[in-house]
């Protein structure tokens, strides 16, 4: 761990992002080139002072969960992620991970698209970055850590993962959810995360062992879903589903009928009285 060269690093980065690369505003007054620190702390999600304790080589060691937040908010490659995480000492996260390296070119998507809910997720359904909109209609991604960090793990195992989904949907997308998954596994090889998933789904879910002996393969890029908000109620949307070239993450976003106003009133609603996804 060099903490010196840590803050020495994350300066130079700061510096060659301008305010508008993260949708900022640059305002008539600004005084650097770059951003400043308090919008990286935003961006983030850290407080001001922790983070220019970073800039300074002082403070703590930075968690994991705090050295991918900071790779979003900085929008670094993937070769910048892995030198900020040597820095602080850390191990690279697991490419399927909560904590895994959001793709720049969705992350930049994902923030234009403003006015619709919209996440990024990996292969295994691990969520890794969601708008407030997507917040405000799915919930909160729930926690988890390995392959419980995977939405089809808990959609199978924890039935609050299916409150936000309407009744009638459940058996069609968890066919879905299978289909999709045995692509994403048959892709990646002999890999011992998706072998884990695998396993622990058909020890814990006598529905997902069924469905997976099928064999259906099947690429999620469109679907129709039905979903439950606690304040609008029933909400008919359009998923859909750009893949990195890799295959290895995915931008989801939905998008309301045409003549539908549903999408308007969950902005106006926003994330209040939200239960957990």
């Amino acid at each position: 761990m060099d903490l010196r060269e840590l803050g020495v690093y994350l300066k130079s980065r700061r510096d060659r992002i301008s305010p508008a690369d993260v949708g900022l505003s640059a305002g008539p007054r600004r005084r650097v080139a770059g951003l400043r620190r308090d919008e990286v702390a935003t961006l983030a999600r850290a407080s001001v002072d922790y983070y220019v304790q970073l800039e300074q080589g002082r403070g703590t060691q930075p968690s994991e969960q705090m050295l991918a937040a900071l790779a979003r908010a900085l929008r670094l490659t993937s070769d910048e992620r892995d030198h900020l995480y040597h820095l602080a000492g850390r191990p690279l996260p697991p490419a399927s991970s909560g904590s895994a390296h959001v793709q720049p070119a969705l992350l930049n998507l994902l923030e234009q698209l403003t006015s619709t809910p919209a996440q990024v997720m990996t292969d295994l359904s691990v969520p890794l970055v969601q708008n407030r909109l997507a917040e405000a209609l799915l919930g909160p991604a729930a926690p988890g850590d390995g392959v419980r960090a995977s939405f089809v793990c808990q959609w199978f195992t924890d039935p609050a993962a299916r409150a936000r989904y309407h009744p009638d949907e459940h058996e069609h997308q968890s066919r879905v959810f299978v289909a999709d998954l045995r692509a994403a596994i048959a892709k990646r090889g002999r890999d011992a995360l998706a072998e884990e998933l695998v396993s622990t789904l058909r020890a814990s879910s006598e529905e997902f062992a069924h469905l997976w002996e099928q064999r259906e393969v099947a690429v999620r890029r469109t679907d129709r879903k039905r979903l439950v908000h606690p304040a609008l109620g029933v909400l008919e949307l359009d998923c859909m589903n750009l893949l990195s070239e890799d295959g290895g993450q995915r931008l989801l976003w939905f998008t309301a009928p045409p003549g539908s106003d549903r999408l308007e009133l969950l902005a106006a609603v926003g994330t209040q009285d939200l239960a957990p996804r």
